[in-house]
């Protein structure tokens, strides 16, 4: 009996857990309507409901996708005849993005009841000259609405394109550009709600400059196009072995979590914090579908996630972080996944050949996994000074490389991390992999914190983290 067929439908002790779950959750969401709103208890009820939904949804809908072509082999197991669905990242995109819709009247509660004759105050009687004036509606607050609104927007186009890419295998130059299209509502309303483009200068440049802040003008939106570009294709690009995509993104959304936390524990009231409560509100529920899809999709993966949810987990970083103006900090936390690009781009870029799959390779008779290779034909060796960089880097121990008597390159390491990793740790079973790099996520992600809260106090003058209220 196939796989798919066996883990098609929830057991009941699965079946138990989930409903309690939900339930409880409507409960706490009902309690939080009925109060004053409370979005952060609302958005960890609605993150409940978005894991129970996505784990259901990905055991049931596991058939419906194999029968719909949306299926593939798993090659780093032994027995690898059995089909198990593919793209599943998209039922976690598609819950996430009703959860987050669903979310809307929560954040706007108490300025929907100041701002109109309803949500409470329906006992009250309106004034003429108020009705005139659109029931207040003058006072909410539309630009926080059209920023929610225009991440919306920004995540179901990058769903689209991840959809796309899994139905029809989109060559990689061909989609590369397209989350700059998908990030424009965000940078749209950037520029009419917050319009900074300033970038404040490390303390020993600004005697030589003259001032502490430097304006990049238009440079700064194609920083931040560049920025969307790369986030969703990085988690793309840091993949090959089961549960790795799914398990980078929630350490780096945990991460993310962790900075809003500190900006919102504060003895003051600090004023980012509607920036860290906006992010939190979309990394919560994120983390909800995200854990629900790492349970099926960690070793032995019984789902493959596609490329749809690299893309979505992507755009949700660039929205925390265009919207609540800590794309530094993110900077910082993709460090594992920048290293991976620069150390890739020579097979990206065509210097060297690029496999259309760069995974570890799998040995049956071990059970391991070892670093995959490209292989160099007597005929077809690289030029001289690729060659001279390709020797360097095996001596400084970044390659694993292998030449004949004759000093011809036979074959070399594919240039991913996870190539790289097996090339320092030898080889390894594919869960200890995926455990290995996951920690090394997170501790460089804790050590970016740390640069970002504390070492930064080195080259400026504060950080925003302690920046009081003038009130």
């Amino acid at each position: 009996m196939p796989i798919a067929a066996q883990s098609s439908q929830l057991s009941s002790t699965e079946t138990l857990y989930l409903s309690g779950l939900s339930l409880v959750c409507v409960a706490v969401l009902v309690r939080a309507f009925e109060g004053e709103g409370e979005p952060l208890v609302a958005s960890l009820a609605l993150s409940g409901i978005a894991f129970a939904a996505s784990y259901a949804m990905i055991r049931w809908l596991g058939p419906t996708f194999i029968k719909a072509g949306l299926k593939g082999r798993d090659l780093s197991k032994v027995n690898n005849s059995n089909y198990i669905p593919e793209c599943m990242g998209g039922i976690c995109a598609v819950v996430y993005l009703l959860i987050i819709i669903v979310f809307i009247p929560f954040p706007f509660y108490k300025d929907i009841v100041v701002a109109t004759s309803g949500g409470g105050n329906r006992d009250v009687v309106m004034n003429v000259e108020f009705v005139q004036q659109g029931r207040l509606l003058h006072k909410f607050p539309h630009s926080k609405l059209a920023s929610y609104l225009s991440a919306i927007i920004s995540l179901q186009s990058i769903t689209l394109l991840g959809i796309g890419d899994d139905l029809f295998d989109i060559r990689w130059r061909h989609k590369f550009f397209i989350p700059a299209f998908a990030s424009l509502p965000l940078l749209v309303i950037y520029f009419i709600d917050f319009g900074v483009t300033s970038i404040v200068l490390p303390t020993f440049l600004q005697p030589y400059v003259g001032r502490e802040l430097f304006d990049l003008g238009i440079l700064y939106y194609g920083y931040m196009s560049a920025f969307s570009i790369f986030s969703p294709n990085s988690i793309n690009i840091l993949a090959g072995v089961n549960g790795i995509e799914v398990s980078q993104s929630i350490v780096i959304a945990l991460l993310l979590a962790f900075n809003d936390a500190l900006y919102l524990l504060t003895p003051y009231p600090h004023p980012a914090t509607d920036s860290h409560l906006f992010s939190l509100y979309f990394l919560l529920p994120f983390l909800g579908v995200s854990f629900a899809l790492l349970i099926h999709n960690w070793y032995p993966a019984r789902v493959f996630c596609g490329d749809t949810y690299c893309y979505f987990a992507g755009m949700v970083f660039v929205v925390v972080s265009i919207l609540g103006h800590f794309s530094k900090t993110l900077i910082l936390l993709l460090v594992p996944q920048i290293f991976n690009f620069v150390y890739s781009t020579p097979q990206l870029f065509g210097l060297i050949p690029c496999p259309r799959h760069r995974l570890p390779h799998f040995n049956a008779r071990t059970g391991q996994l070892e670093p995959s290779v490209t292989k160099w034909e007597k005929d077809k060796q690289p030029r001289p000074i690729i060659a001279a960089a390709l020797r360097l880097l095996s001596q400084l121990r970044l390659l694993r490389l292998k030449e004949d008597e004759q000093g011809l390159i036979e074959e070399t390491s594919n240039l991913t991390v996870l190539n790289l990793w097996l090339v320092w740790r030898g080889p390894m079973r594919e869960d200890r992999l995926a455990k290995e790099i996951t920690a090394m996520q997170a501790v460089l992600g804790l050590f970016g914190l740390f640069v970002r809260h504390k070492l930064a106090l080195l080259i400026f003058r504060e950080d925003n983290l302690n920046i009081r209220s003038a009130v």
